[in-house]
């Protein structure tokens, strides 16, 4: 359902019965709540000092090869909202190792 790299590829995926529309059962399958991983354990291989302009993705493209993996940064750093990351010049963001 999610692509490898998702954040969610890892995540328990479960099921639930509902009703439909017509009263019918059905069985609806979805992915149990992600929590944000700790950062502490996370193999920090670089820091990043964000200047104006910069964006997640393009800082993830260049440092881990894939724009898509903006999570991995995220959740090194602890942060629920990308943008929160890169809002502030001169801030200064953990790059980790994306874990196995």
């Amino acid at each position: 359902m999610f692509d490898a790299n998702s954040r969610y590829a890892k995540v328990e995926e479960a099921t639930i019965a509902v009703a439909d529309g017509g009263g019918e059962p059905r069985t609806v399958r979805y992915k149990r709540r992600r929590f944000i991983p700790q950062g502490e354990g996370a193999v920090v291989l670089l820091e990043h000092t964000v200047r104006d302009g910069d964006r997640l993705d393009n800082i993830t493209a260049r440092y881990l090869g894939d724009p898509t993996q903006f999570w991995r940064v995220c959740d090194a750093n602890g942060a629920v909202r990308p943008d929160e990351l890169t809002e502030v010049a001169g801030r200064r963001i953990k790059i980790s190792m994306p874990s196995p």
